[in-house]
This record gives structure tokens, C-alpha cells and sequence, in this order.
């Protein structure tokens, strides 16, 4: 373990309060006013911690296998738990939406993990990356879209309705990931699948 997982863990560790915060203020006591900008703290400390342990590990050689693992499932821990969460409540997502990042990360856990096995090293792709970013992006938006509604300024239909336009947007990139993941590993898959 070195700091830049340290901060991995930290994702991994506030991840909950995404959902605990969003289905559970009420039981929490706390005024729904105060939740998107609670979520924000809790989203801003998570993007945060993932842009640190990006860069102490560049700049400090501190890259690992372990850290190779770690980060990309703090980053689907974070988002896809929220997303979840936004399937109930106001924001009431599709939940075969959210679904897609849910069954891209398993099909591509999967490749990796039966790659590995036959003694291929599947490597990570630009496009993962730009996934991650965009669902944070998503994320985030949606959330910041929750205070002019929590004040009455935006109507529930247009918060439901641009909740849905701006995950739509992030689930049709991380299809698209997972077309280039596949298209640009194929020949490692199947010599992994044959072998």
C-alpha cells in the first residue's frame, strides 16, 4: 500500500454515503435542501481523491498492478452506486439504464480476469478512461441539477426528464467503450479463448 492507493481507499470508503445520503436523509434528519449539496461534497472528495492518486502515482512511480485494479472499481463503486440510488426518489432513472454500466463492467471484469488466466494482459484503453470522466461528468450534473428543484425553480418533470437526457448521454459512451474494448483487444480474446 502506498498514498496513492491510500486515496483509492478513501473512494472506495465514501462511496456509500452516495446512496445513504440520497435515500436516507429523511430517516437522517436532514432537510432535502441540504442533499445535492451534500452529495457534492461526497462527489467532489471522491473526483478529487481519483485525480491525487492518478497523479502521485505518475509522479512518484508509485503505479502498481494493485493500483491498476483498485482505481477503476473505486471509480464504478462511485458511480454506479449512485446511479443506482437515482433510480428511487426524485431523479427516478430507468433502471435498464443503469444497468449498461453495470453489465459493461462485468463484461469487461470478465474478458480481464479469463485473459489473465490464460496468461494474457488485457491493457486498459483511452476510451475507460473517458468513460470514467463522463460518468462523472453525469454524476455530477445530475446532482447540481437537484438544487434548483429542491428551491422549486425546476419542475420535477424537467429534472426527471434532463436527469434522463444526461445519463443517456454517459450510458451510450459506455456502450461505445465497451465496442472499443473489444474491437481493440479481439485478437488477445480469442487467442485467450481458444488456448
Amino acid at each position: 500500500m502506498n498514498i496513492a492507493h491510500w486515496f483509492t481507499v478513501l473512494r472506495l470508503c465514501v462511496s456509500p454515503l452516495l446512496p445513504i445520503l440520497y435515500l436516507g436523509y429523511d430517516w437522517l434528519g436532514i432537510p432535502f435542501g441540504w442533499v445535492p449539496y451534500l452529495l457534492l461534497a461526497v462527489l467532489l472528495v471522491s473526483e478529487s481523491s481519483d485525480f491525487f492518486d492518478g497523479f502521485l502515482a505518475r509522479k512518484h512511480n508509485l503505479v502498481t498492478d494493485l493500483g491498476k485494479v483498485l482505481d477503476p472499481m473505486a471509480d464504478s463503486v462511485t458511480h454506479i452506486s449512485l446511479f443506482l440510488a437515482f433510480t428511487q426518489g426524485v431523479v427516478q432513472l430507468p433502471l435498464l439504464l443503469v444497468l449498461i454500466f453495470l453489465y459493461r463492467d462485468f463484461f469487461v471484469t470478465t474478458l480481464r480476469t479469463l485473459c489473465a488466466l490464460r496468461g494474457v494482459a488485457l491493457a486498459a484503453r483511452m476510451s475507460g478512461k473517458v468513460k470514467a470522466v463522463v460518468q462523472a461528468a453525469a454524476a455530477l450534473l445530475v446532482t447540481v441539477l437537484m438544487i434548483p428543484y429542491s428551491v422549486g425553480w425546476v419542475s420535477l418533470e424537467l429534472l426527471q426528464d434532463a436527469s434522463l437526457f444526461i445519463v443517456g448521454i454517459a450510458a451510450a459512451y459506455t456502450l461505445l467503450s465497451v465496442w472499443d474494448y473489444f474491437y481493440a483487444n479481439r485478437i488477445y480474446i480469442r487467442r485467450a479463448i481458444e488456448s
